[in-house]
């Protein structure tokens, strides 16, 4: 949980005004908890096997890359073999915290947060990450596919996000 809540919490203690600092690890409770309420069916294992689980959300990544890349899809699934849980479970459960530097991810949630399907928009990203290391995916073998994913190397965070609202547009949730 500290993945999620470090970015929040950094957020509010470094505002300008000494005020807002004071008071940055109430306001940090605060959102941590409105977030967890709305992402919490993603951390409840008897959900884990239905649509509003971690499972569920995985297999709609997988069709919306299915829907928008058969091939990469065909690659990862058939050829390598690949389960989306080695990789996107991090992905989604942390909100893709860990896969950027920290002021990436400070833009890349202000994005989320600013999306009234915010949690569509999530999947959205997850399969354009996977859709910009295409070429390197699909010349891959299940080890090389594994560490491209499970270690996202430096991109434009700007350019992925307008990807992922592409993607977005054309196969919403």
């Amino acid at each position: 949980m500290n993945e999620i809540l470090g970015p929040i919490y950094y957020v509010f203690s470094s505002h300008p005004d000494p005020t807002w600092q004071k008071y940055a690890e109430a306001d940090t409770f605060f959102c941590f908890a409105s977030l967890m309420t709305e992402i919490g069916d993603s951390f409840t294992q008897s959900l884990d096997q239905c649509k509003a689980g971690i499972s569920g959300q995985l297999q709609k990544m997988m069709t919306l890359l299915k829907s928008k890349d058969p091939a990469l899809y065909k690659h990862l699934t058939v050829t390598v073999k690949m389960d989306p849980m080695f990789f996107a479970f991090r992905w989604t459960t942390l909100l893709l915290s860990q896969e950027f530097l920290l002021p990436e991810v400070i833009r890349l949630w202000d994005s989320f947060f600013a999306d009234e399907k915010r949690f569509a928009f999530l999947l959205h990203m997850c399969c354009a990450m996977m859709i910009v290391l295409r070429d390197q995916l699909l010349e891959g073998d299940f080890s090389t596919c594994m560490k491209l994913l499970q270690h996202f190397p430096s991109y434009d965070i700007q350019r992925l996000i307008q990807k992922g609202q592409d993607i977005g547009r054309f196969h919403p949730f």
